[in-house]
Formats: structure tokens, sequence, C-alpha cells
């Protein structure tokens, strides 16, 4: 820049920036003018804008520097040449032989060949690319830091006038099979179950921005700070709402979410951009482009969340220095449906939680932060419906499936009618589990068998009374982790633990110890990416390479537990070896606790998840080690066919009651039969009552299971004759095919067994 690349030159390119937007007239002109002016202050031979068209094509718009009869000829594709790799990727590329990058184009029509080194940067509005700015010299010039950093600001100036419509309408880019009056259907992912109706009511429109270069960059910090300060306060009387405010996850979500406010690194890259010249809304907005187009790159789930919640912060920031309304403030329809790309746990909180019905995500998480909370109000959530925001429009009538992980769209007359019939439904299978919540899980010829439910939330627990379960087969203890912003210590864990067994009584717990790792990430725990985490470092695997880390967990659960029986279940078992680690782990433990005179359980029992198909050809040996087994049957069936289960192309090509799968079990549940040995299964095979059919008749009697399974479980078990099911059973067992579920689905309808 003519006057150097620091703050000074950056603010005076603003101003002189702004001018040419308030000039007024046509916006190409102003484009026109625009590319001259950052040609000329930051000396670059060429400045080019390209725009987004409809279809994914970038067409050159303005030029300074290249053949003036290349603009609105030259149109690049998405992820074609330098500028459609920028757009592609949402990120700055800065390169001193731009010619010699593989990703360079050429265009003859634009005369560029002359020019060796390149800049560029997209131009983001609302987190989407809607363009690409870009300078280019004839000599191999090394670009800055700052000087990125400039470019950055002026595309995010060069956004609002983009934005506008006056040179690219809105409509153009608007999808084909966009928002219209035909009913729509998207599938997604059932993050909290559930049925709903409602009008959609979006979530957090974009607010215009008016001014965007400071006139004063100190009193623009002190506007910043104030905002900052107001923000947090509203934060903290959020928090403290009487029918949010206590104990559990959902509240350790919202401490969390309060702590992200006062993230450092945050609040200076914002001020950062203030001293830019930018205003502080602008350098807000600034930040949160830089923070969207992160999430674009990011495969983390847990990272990703956290990048969310750092977008929904800076709306909020956004709305006080703006003034703007919170949702809370809107006027909602007596039965409103949230609709929105993602969610801050806080933001949900805002709406009237007597007309909020549900909530619809683009993104998300069984593990968002904004999910956690939902479970808390019981609202049913679907997330990941794909271009969910360019499809619904605001005012659309909306009907949830929770159960079906679907959402019907301006729906029509026989989707209402079928709605109401699943309303009506649910509420009689309400009533009739309802009476039978306290009577056992029995067949009608005496077979009894035990429901557990799995958790890995406190707000989990009461499901145990709610449910008529025999206890918890399984506690996930990872998921408070994930959602804490620091490693728990011994005293948190401890907390946590006591008030699990607290809450389940004289009913049994099993604490399975962390299984982190695969798509369980600790978001303060920096790790090398793997390109097959589910099979790569997780679980047990990790807590042998961190063998102070299980010790403070053990030590934890043993705290917990004084007096009281201790079950203690290690997950992603591979080798009996590894199991023998583990327990000589726990045995230095209860003498660490013995010698502090520490008061110990009054008994612990030590348990084996079979997940690793190789287990199975251990299990006489590991049974001489464990008093109890369970079977993981989502992480078994995913090894023993070699298909990932967050993968939708293999997910559902392989059957639960394959008889591969099948004869697996029955091996485990034969070789504990004969060692006299506890065992049963957890996952979402225990929840299934085909699937449990079969359990039954291979000798299953403990399943655990998601808390909404287990009344209808115990309504389908108390359905069936097992003498006779296992008479059929062994009729149909070698059946060949690739799955048993059609055999035992056709005896389910024949008997009247509720599925």
């Amino acid at each position: 820049m003519t006057d150097g690349t620091g703050l000074s030159g950056a603010r005076m390119l603003l101003k002189r920036l702004r001018n040419v937007m308030a000039r007024g007239g046509a916006a190409q002109l102003r484009l026109d003018q625009t590319v001259k002016l950052i040609a000329g202050e930051m000396v670059a031979e060429v400045c080019s804008i390209y725009l987004l068209r409809a279809g994914e094509v970038l067409e050159l718009f303005a030029t300074e520097g290249l053949k003036k009869e290349a603009v609105h000829k030259t149109r690049l594709r998405v992820g074609e040449g330098l500028v459609g790799d920028i757009a592609s990727h949402a990120r700055p590329l800065a390169l001193a032989d731009a010619q010699h990058h593989p990703q360079f184009a050429y265009r003859p029509e634009t005369g560029e060949e002359v020019y060796q080194s390149l800049m560029g940067v997209p131009i983001l509005r609302a987190g989407r690319v809607i363009g690409v700015l870009v300078i280019q010299n004839r000599t191999r010039r090394q670009y800055s830091e700052e000087e990125i950093e400039t470019l950055e600001t002026v595309a995010m100036v060069l956004a609002e006038l983009v934005a506008s419509g006056e040179l690219v309408s809105q409509e153009e880019l608007r999808p084909g099979d966009g928002i219209a009056l035909l009913p729509l259907r998207l599938d997604g992912v059932t993050l909290c179950p559930g049925l709903a109706r409602g009008i959609a009511v979006l979530h957090q429109p974009t607010l215009q921005l008016q001014n965007l270069v400071a006139e004063d960059p100190g009193r623009e910090a002190e506007r910043l700070n104030d905002a900052l300060a107001e923000m947090q306060s509203s934060i903290d009387t959020l928090l403290s709402a009487g029918d949010i405010a206590g104990h559990g996850e959902h509240f350790d979500v919202l401490e969390t979410y309060r702590l992200f406010a006062q993230d450092q690194g945050w609040r200076n890259r914002m001020m950062e951009a203030v001293q830019s010249g930018l205003t502080a809304e602008a350098a807000v907005q600034k930040v949160q482009n830089d923070t969207r187009a992160r999430m674009r790159e990011v495969t983390d789930a847990y990272l990703r969340e956290r990048l969310a919640d750092l977008d929904d912060l800076a709306n909020r920031l956004l709305r006080h220095l703006l003034g703007a309304a919170v949702p809370s403030t809107r006027r909602l329809p007596e039965e409103a449906i949230v609709v929105a790309r993602t969610m801050g746990p806080a933001d949900l909180l805002d709406y009237d939680r007597t007309r909020l019905k549900g909530l619809v995500l683009e993104e998300g998480s069984q593990n968002a932060h904004v999910a956690i909370v939902a479970r808390a109000l019981d609202i049913p959530v679907l997330g990941r419906c794909q271009e969910l925001m360019q499809k619904v429009g605001d005012g659309d009538p909306l009907v949830i499936d929770g159960d079906n992980a679907t959402l019907f769209i301006r729906p029509s007359e026989d989707i209402l009618q079928t709605f109401a019939e699943s309303m009506r439904q649910r509420v009689m299978k309400r009533e009739a589990y309802a009476a039978i919540r306290d009577l056992p899980a029995v067949t009608r010829d005496g077979i009894k068998v035990d429901l557990h439910i799995n958790a890995g939330l406190l707000m989990d627990v009461p499901q145990l009374a709610a449910t008529g379960a025999a206890g918890i087969g399984l506690y996930r203890t990872e998921i408070p982790f994930m959602i804490s912003h620091d490693y728990p210590d011994v005293t948190r864990q401890t907390e946590i633990y006591r008030k699990v067994l607290d809450g389940a009584g004289d009913l049994p717990v099993i604490f399975r110890t962390l299984d982190i790792g695969s798509d369980k990430v600790l978001p303060y725990w920096n790790r090398d990416p793997e390109e097959n985490p589910a099979m790569g470092w997780r679980a047990i695997r990790i807590a042998l390479d961190r063998p102070a880390m299980l010790r403070q967990q053990l030590r934890a659960m043993m705290n917990a537990a004084a007096g009281r029986t201790l079950s203690i279940m290690f997950p992603m078992v591979t080798e009996v070896a590894e199991l023998e680690a583990c327990r000589r782990l726990l045995d230095l433990e209860l003498q660490r606790q013995a010698r502090r005179g520490v008061p110990l359980p009054g008994a612990v029992r030590v348990g084996a998840m079979v997940e690793v198909p190789a287990l199975l050809w251990q299990l006489p040996e590991l049974l001489q080690r464990v008093d109890f087994l369970s079977v993981g049957s989502n992480d078994l069936q995913q090894f023993l066919f070699a298909a990932d289960r967050d993968n939708p192309a293999a997910a559902g090509r392989y059957d639960t009651l394959a008889p591969a799968m099948l004869r697996a079990l029955a091996e485990v549940a034969r070789v504990a039969g004969e060692a006299g040995k506890p065992f049963g299964l957890c996952g979402e095979m225990a929840g299934d009552p085909i699937a449990a059919m079969a359990l039954l008749c291979l000798g299953y009697r403990a399943l655990s299971m998601a808390p909404p399974r287990v009344l209808p479980m115990r309504a389908a078990i108390r359905s069936l004759d097992f003498n006779a099911l296992l008479g059929y059973w062994q009729n149909v067992w070698h059946l060949d095919g690739p799955s048993l579920r059609s055999a035992l689905l056709d005896y389910a309808l024949d008997h009247k067994i509720p599925l």
C-alpha cells in the first residue's frame, strides 16, 4: 500500500472506500471505482472482483488491469482455477508464483498471462461465499499477513454492496426447488424424539449493518467493550432463570457457554478488527464470517459445536450493538417451531417456552449443546436437514416427526390427518405404557427380562422412575467430559458419579470408563487426525496409554461409591492382556484408597464390553477375569461387517439379524452361560422389539436401551409366549438369507406383538 500495510494504511483505504460507497449511483459504477481504488492503494497492477451467479459460477464483474472486454464474459466454476479454489474453500490464497500452481486456469481473454503473483480472499456474507476479491502483480511478490488481513477487511465491506441485490439478484441465487407453495419433505437426524406441529419461526435473520467504516477507532473500541459487558450481564440473567438453574449437564452446558463469552482470543480478534478501521458491529461480523468459514472446513463434531457457540455469541453481540430485538420479545404463534442453521444453547432459552413446540436445525448432532438443553425442555429436535434454510419460509406450517427423523414443510391435508392420528395413538400408547410401568418385564409364560436404560447425562437418571427400568446398564462417562470446557478433575467427576448413584438409589448402575476417540473428541485435548478413527486410538487404548487419566476416573468412581456396589465396564477390549492391565490399575487405586483411609466401595464388579470380533475367540480366558459381559451391538456390528455406521451408504447395508451377527451373539451367550457369568447387551439392537425376540431365544435376559424404548419393550415382552416363540425360532434359525428379520416380523404380526 502507498502508506504501508499497517493499521494506518488499512484505515485510509477503508475511508476512501467508504467515500466511494457513499457517492451513490449505479452499483456497477461503484464496483468499477472500487477495483481502481484497491489496486492503487495496495500497489497492485490488477484488482478484480468475481461474483457468484446461479449454477455455482463465478463471473468477472469488475477489473482494473485485466482487459475490460473480459468483464461479464469470463466465468469460472466454483473449484476451477485459483479464483474457484478460493471460493470452494472460503479461505484466502497468496502466491508469489501463481502461474505454476496446479490450480491455475488460464483465460486468454483476460490478458493475465503477464502477472506472476496473486492474492485473493473470499467475499463472505452470513458465512456463505458470494464472490472473490483478487489482486495481482507482474513481479513475484510475497504478500504479507497484514496485506491479506487488509484485503479480507475490504472484502467484508464489499459484501454489503453485493448483498444489496443490485448486482446479482437474490432470486437468481435461490435454488430452483427452494421455497414454494408445494409441500416438501426433508429427512434429518433425530436429536430429541417426539412429534410437533406448528408455524415456522426463522431464527436470527441477517442483521443489516449501516456503518462499516469507523470515524473514531477509540470510540468503536469503547462501544465493543460496552456491548460485551451488556451481553455478559444478559447471559448471567438468562442462566439464573428458575426453570433452568440448578444442576445437571444442561446447566453445565450453559455455564460453558458463559465462559465462551469470556474467551479472550475471540475478544482480541474483534478488537484487532476495530483497530484496522472497522466499526464495532463490522468487526464482530468480520470475525463471525471467519468463524463460519472455519466451520466449513472442520469435521470434528465437538469443535463444530464450539464454533457454533461462538457464532451464536456473535449474533447476540450484534443485537446489543444495533439495539435489535432478542427472540424473547418477538410475538410467537401459539405453536412455534424454530428453524435455524445452527443455534447456541442460550438462544433457545430466549424463546417463550410456553409456545415453543419444536426445533429444526440444518446442522447439529446428538451432543450439540442446544440439543442437550432441548432435551431438558422436552421438545422434539431434528438436525442435519440439508438445505433447510433455503426451503423453509417464515410462517410456513411444519410437522416434525422426530420418531422417524422427518420434517414436513407446508404439509398436505392427508399429512395433517396422519399427524393428528399419530398424536392420538401416541397419547393412547402413553396411557397404556403408564399402566404397565410398574409391572415386571415378564413373558406370558414367566420368562423375566431385565430392562435397563443407557444414560450419559444426569438428566437421564430420572428416567429410571419414569420407565420403571431395572437399572442403568450403560452410563457413558465421556459425555460430561465432552461438554466441559476443561478436563474434569477427580472432585468434579466424583460429584457426577455420586449424583448418578444417589439418583439410582438401590438400582444397579454400570459405569463405562471413558470411550473417547472416534467421533467423541474432547475439546481441550489436541490430537493428531486419524484416517480411520473408529478403529484407531480410542477407548481402552487411550486409557492404557494415559494411565493417570484412567486412575483418576477410577478413583472418582470409588469415592462416589463408598459403601455401595461399584460396577465398572471397560470398552473396546481387544485382547485379554488389555483387560488385565486395566485390572492392575484398578487394584493400584484400591490399594491407594485403603492406605489413605478413604472409604471403599462395598463391592467392585468388573466387566468388559464385547465390541471387537477378535474377542470372540478369547471369551473363555476373558471370563476368568471379569464378573460380567455386555455386548456393544453398535460397534460389534460395525466391525463385524466392516461397515462404518456413520456412513449412510454402508450403515444400512447389513442387518443385526444377519446370520453372522446372530452366531457371534450366540457364542457370547453360550460361553458366558457355561462359565456362569452374567451377560447382557446394550445398543440400538436392545431397543428393537424384533431383534429382542431373537436375543431372548439366544439366551439374553438383560437388555439396556435408550430410555424411550423401555416402556414399548416392556409391552412387547409381556405379550410374548416365549416357548411358542422358541419353537418357531428353532425352525427358522438355520434358514438361508441375509437376515431373519422378515421371518420374526411375520411372527410378531401374526401374534399381535406390539412393535
